[in-house]
């Protein structure tokens, strides 16, 4: 992708920018499908970015703001896939103590196809540092589906110092139990994906509830299922040495739950 694709405030970004961004890895983003310029699910990435501008730089940069920068990056290409990203010239290793509202990085590409349409998970010991954010460190994710692929399996399942099952390289995981998603209670990402899933269960005729899995419970589940922005929702047909078969029904009421939600307008 050219520089000139990538805008960081509206303009197109400076060497100055990218050098920044190559070099200091702190910040926090989203990203998400456009259609027909709107998006699934907008007020919770809103709300995310609003959210990790507070915490990570001390200012949110506000809505307004926000929806004008992403209106702009995808005002020739109503649809696409948006990544919306947060950082700050100021903040480095030497210099931390910063605080006002970040910069916007936007970036419109095309839209990723879905991760699969099923997958062998391998289980890794591993929780994310500061789980509750999407932020731009990337490096142990793309390190746990090395390690997986390597391995043979698809992708890397999240497993605390706790034992408790948590969240993937890149995806929130569901379980099913008959009319039942039991969603992992561990520390992680609430994922949007996940949260118009569950927007939608009762339309679906399902029901959900958090509770806590840890691996010895997997044989009480009829099913599993992974959801992020880009794949809404793909079977698990494998955590470790445990084998899932693949309940088409479920997964299409799970899709038709997450396709229930509207995209919402930038």
């Amino acid at each position: 992708m050219a520089a000139g694709d990538l805008r960081i405030d509206g303009a197109p970004a400076t060497a100055g920018d990218l050098s920044q961004l190559a070099l200091v890895n702190y910040g926090a983003y989203t990203s998400f499908r456009v259609e027909g310029g709107g998006v699934r699910g907008l007020d919770l990435h809103l709300a995310r970015l609003e959210a990790s501008a507070v915490e990570l730089f001390g200012e949110p940069v506000g809505e307004e703001r926000l929806r004008r920068l992403m209106r702009a990056a995808v005002s020739d290409r109503p649809d696409c896939w948006l990544r919306v990203s947060l950082f700050s010239l100021q903040i480095g290793p030497r210099t931390p103590e910063w605080r006002g509202v970040p910069k916007v990085m936007t970036a419109a590409l095309p839209p990723p196809p879905p991760l699969a349409e099923s997958l062998r998970l391998q289980v890794q010991r591993h929780s994310r540092h500061a789980p509750h954010l999407k932020h731009s460190g990337a490096f142990d994710l793309i390190r746990a589906r090395r390690l997986a692929r390597a391995a043979g399996f698809d992708d890397a399942l999240f497993v605390d110092e706790a034992g408790r099952v948590s969240e993937g390289s890149l995806w929130n995981i569901g379980f099913l139990s008959g009319d039942l998603v039991v969603w992992p209670d561990a520390p992680m990402l609430a994922g949007v994906g996940q949260a118009l899933i569950r927007r939608g269960l009762a339309a679906a005729g399902l029901n959900d509830t958090v509770a806590r899995v840890d691996l010895p419970d997997l044989g009480r589940f009829d099913g599993a299922f992974i959801c992020n922005s880009a794949t809404p929702v793909c079977a698990v047909v494998a955590i470790g040495d445990h084998g899932f078969a693949v309940r088409g029904e479920s997964i299409e009421r799970l899709r038709a739950a997450w396709a229930s939600n509207p995209p919402q307008p930038i």
